[in-house]
């Protein structure tokens, strides 16, 4: 079977410093042939340092940067060749959930209207039948259909994750890019928001591109690992072989970083059981 999405040498690079007459002599380089493949309901974990280019990857994979050179194919599809009306269809399918939930959501918008929109715009949804598909997404990430009027300024961190997640489902995508999506929330509500995932992978067959620094969490969620450093790929493989028998100096780094030394080398299910899913529940109020 085909994989849904392939990445070939991916590059990216910015302008370095510009002389007095404003010209840039280098350019910096963030991401340097990054090649990869995403398989349809699997979990691949990108991990690294801040600055390894992690979410760069992310950006491009989903147009939201434009590469230097390199091929994104989504389901046979060249992405990065697609024009703009064509890339709405894209869109609709690939979606993206970000770190920080205050910045991505729009202050201004009740839950009603960021939800909405989406529905609207790629389901062509209106009036009752959208406000219906709105409080089933709400109540499946677990908040209450009376919530909808509210403003993001009126929510937890958590929720407001929740929220995002539910947004990104309105367009009932195959593929989810989840960049350090967790990161911004406390231990507890990260347990939550992290089974939620699993359970909305597990439901609807999605695939996802998770982003994080944390290898603790990936080792939880990802099928497969790729690691990167400076921009380039150093290491990849399955996720219990990178952890259990890592090849590169930097993997090893990583892993030894991880802060409680008794999750770097637990099997899976011991794991689960210790850190993750303790307390853990899809309801929150």
């Amino acid at each position: 079977m085909s994989p849904l999405l392939t990445v070939n040498n991916l590059v990216k690079s910015y302008p370095g410093r510009r002389n007095l007459l404003g010209r840039s002599k280098q350019r910096t380089i963030v991401t340097n042939g990054v090649s990869f493949a995403l398989g349809s309901g699997e979990t691949l974990g990108i991990v690294g340092e801040s600055g390894a280019g992690k979410s760069t990857v992310g950006r491009l994979v989903l147009r939201l940067l434009e590469s230097d050179s390199g091929q994104v194919v989504f389901d046979g599809c060249d992405v990065l060749s697609l024009p703009r009306k064509q890339l709405l269809s894209f869109r609709r399918r690939a979606q993206m959930i970000f770190q920080d939930p205050f910045s991505s959501l729009d202050p201004h918008m009740t839950i009603r209207e960021l939800i909405g929109e989406p529905l609207s715009i790629h389901r062509g949804l209106k009036g009752h039948d959208r406000d219906a598909a709105a409080v089933e997404l709400l109540e499946r990430v677990g908040l209450r259909a009376d919530q909808l009027e509210k403003y993001p300024r009126e929510f937890s961190g958590g929720q407001l994750q929740r929220i995002a997640i539910a947004r990104a489902l309105s367009t009932e995508p195959e593929l989810i890019v989840c960049d350090e999506p967790v990161a911004a929330l406390d231990v507890s509500i990260q347990a939550q928001v992290l089974n939620l995932l699993v359970d909305l992978q597990r439901e609807r067959g999605l695939s996802y591109l998770f982003i994080s620094h944390d290898l603790s969490l990936v080792r939880f969620l990802a099928h497969r690992v790729v690691v990167m450093c400076q921009g380039e790929i150093v290491e990849t493989g399955p996720t219990e072989d990178v952890f259990t028998n890592p090849r590169h100096d930097y993997t090893r780094s990583l892993i030894d970083a991880i802060p409680d030394p008794r999750t770097r080398y637990l099997a899976p299910t011991e794991f689960e059981s210790t850190r993750v899913l303790a307390g853990a529940s899809v309801k929150e109020v």
